[in-house]
């Protein structure tokens, strides 16, 4: 089976194509790649992939087409990929507009973590795609972290909102500690060693068993320390209500991004 790999160098492509190659589960000469910038000599460590002349060429040397590009490139690709299973990481674009491809129609939300193997990365299937389909994506998005398949497609939003994050709430977190500890005189490179204990270390804790967390906050409350007068006033002060805030207005922007660039078109 060849891959066909649009975006090959972007953030989310080049980290699917690594993952695919250093998994083996596909060939270097079974991945078809293609790019803006153009072919490069070595890709991660393979000279022997195949770069296609552009889409035309990577579509048709390809039985399954994964498309990682910004969501306003698409309408240029003018990709036409009848009979095949076309994967789509693009926020915002949704199967109608993607279904102008003629392909069958698979859409992913993975993150930023792809990069270390570690994305979360749900799907969700159009009703053309089949079961053995449904088993390509799921070895496709292993080799970048784990999947779910959503029942909904709207539900994807709210996966572009969440995991699609990646890192960038804990960092928002971190630049907040680190900031506080810099003002009441610590040392920048110490500030930073401290939120990442924080952030960093002290989410390992929930790795694995991430529904554990709120018996672990009631076990901080429990103890009436430091930590419970800071959760305390980290409620009061809306901490809930502007994470709440952050996800309905990133899931708000996902769904009209479509309709914001045809009406900018």
């Amino acid at each position: 089976m060849k891959i066909g790999l649009v975006g090959a160098t972007g953030w989310l492509g080049s980290a699917l194509g690594a993952g695919l190659l250093s998994r083996g589960i596909v060939s270097p000469r079974d991945l078809v790649l293609s790019n803006r910038s153009g072919p490069r000599p070595d890709y991660h460590g393979h000279a022997d992939v195949v770069w296609a002349r552009d889409t035309a060429d990577l579509a048709a040397q390809s039985d399954v087409i994964v498309v990682s590009v910004r969501p306003e490139d698409w309408p240029g690709l003018a990709l036409r990929a009848e009979g095949r299973l076309v994967l789509s990481f693009m926020a915002g674009v949704d199967a109608a507009a993607l279904s102008g491809c003629g392909g069958r129609i698979v859409r992913a939300m993975p993150n930023a973590a792809a990069e270390i193997g570690a994305s979360y990365s749900p799907f969700w299937a159009s009703e053309a795609v089949t079961a053995a389909d449904r088993e390509v994506v799921r070895r496709l998005l292993g080799a970048i972290g784990t999947t779910d398949e959503l029942a909904d497609e709207a539900q994807i939003d709210l996966m572009t909102a969440l995991p699609g994050s990646g890192a960038a709430y804990p960092a928002l977190m971190a630049v907040a500690m680190a900031a506080f500890m810099r003002a009441r005189g610590i040392p920048e490179a110490i500030a930073w060693r401290a939120a990442e204990a924080a952030v960093v270390g002290g989410a390992r804790l929930l790795e694995g068993r991430i529904a554990k967390a709120p018996a672990l906050v009631a076990a901080y409350r429990d103890y009436r320390g430091t930590t419970t007068a800071g959760l305390d006033a980290a409620e009061a002060a809306g901490f809930s209500r502007a994470i709440e805030a952050a996800l309905a207005a990133a899931t708000e922007k996902a769904r009209h991004m479509a309709s914001d660039r045809s009406s900018k078109g």
